[in-house]
């Protein structure tokens, strides 16, 4: 290819070509076909009658359910509060009820609904639904931490090229000290907004607040030590760890078991459904299994710590196989400041692609 200028177009086509690859197949493949997949519900019932029915349905519904019996209501509850089920049908010859936490999962509570609407409905008789958890008025759908985790990663991860990109100049310590600032000021509008602005946290807005910082330093951090290594590469390496697989495993739409096995097995350690699960633990569920999705937030951050300590320590060995006669003659001529300038306009390209998706 002749022109530079059209190598060089080229070039930079790859990334957004890439990320449209990337996004098609994660996004589609995430939430375009859900179907339950081996989703827990339990029937209410010590008796052999409950067992038989509850095997019934089992042998229905196949590999779409998990079911299991409990003694009684009050077991089931429990159940769905450490959200261990996600429905529990109380078998009735005139009301027959179904137990939901929908504050878990609004998806998950209308798939099981649609299950045992028609059973009870062959029974001639009506099903009544009964929600144990529900999402606060302001978020009916119980969606509203879904975007506030994509606010949080946009802010978290656009910030990478400013600090990797336009602060490539400045010693990497202070890069992570500015990391450190950006990630209490992208934590803290994210608390504006679930708290004053949209009302999503009704209570431990502190609480939500650290938590949302854990996330997006634990992003920042991993951004700015990527990028001593991948340079403008790291756009398409943040969009692929905290996009393309961080929105689609979070559970902020479709909880896992509503989707294929390589999302659900994400679900149990990515950092976006440690957020996303540990605000509902913590606003809907009375704080269960709260610790261990800090714990998950917490080890992404320690990732980026070790990944920027290891920047670090790459960029501290470069300098010093740097002489300073190289140094002097890069400066000494104008032919040689040309790939510095070269170095900052791919900068701000890196701050325009980042910052434009």
């Amino acid at each position: 290819m002749r022109s530079p200028a059209l190598r060089h177009v080229i070039t930079h086509l790859i990334t957004p070509l890439l990320m449209c690859i990337g996004m098609g197949l994660a996004y589609m493949g995430a939430f375009v076909t859900p179907e339950p997949h081996h989703l827990p519900v339990a029937v209410v019932g010590s008796g052999p009658q409950a067992k038989v029915f509850a095997q019934t349905v089992k042998d229905k519904a196949g590999d779409r359910l998990d079911v299991r019996t409990v003694a009684t209501r009050s077991e089931a509850v429990g159940l769905l509060d450490s959200r261990d089920i996600t429905g529990a049908y109380v078998p009735s010859a005139k009301t027959p009820e179904l137990v939901v936490a929908s504050a878990a999962s609004d998806m998950d509570a209308t798939a099981v609904e649609k299950v045992f609407t028609p059973i009870a409905a062959g029974q001639g008789v009506a099903l009544k639904v009964t929600d144990v958890a529900a999402p606060v008025d302001d978020d009916p759908t119980g969606q509203g931490l879904f975007f506030l985790l994509i606010a949080l990663s946009i802010g978290s991860y656009a910030s990478v090229a400013a600090l990797g990109a336009a602060g490539a100049g400045l010693p990497i310590r202070l890069r992570a000290l500015l990391a450190l600032g950006v990630s209490a000021v992208v934590s803290g509008i994210g608390a504006l907004l679930a708290g004053p602005v949209f009302h999503l946290a009704h209570h431990d807005l502190a609480s939500l607040w650290g938590m949302a910082w854990l996330y997006s330093a634990g992003i920042l951090f991993v951004g700015v030590g990527l990028h001593t290594f991948l340079k403008r590469w790291t756009t398409l390496a943040m969009m692929v760890l905290f996009v393309m697989l961080n929105f689609t495993s979070s559970g902020g739409l479709f909880r896992p078991d509503l989707q294929n096995g390589f999302f659900g097995t994400l679900h149990a350690f990515w950092n976006g459904a440690g957020f996303v699960e540990g605000a509902r633990s913590l606003l809907y569920f009375h704080s269960d299994g709260l610790s261990r999705n800090v714990w998950t937030l917490t080890a992404w951050l320690l990732l980026g710590l070790v990944v920027t300590a290891i920047a670090a320590a790459y960029e501290r060995a470069r300098g010093r196989a740097e002489t300073p006669v190289a140094a002097a003659a890069a400066v000494r001529t104008a032919e040689e400041q040309k790939p510095g300038l070269k170095a900052e306009e791919e900068a701000e390209e890196e701050v325009e692609e980042t910052v434009g998706v």
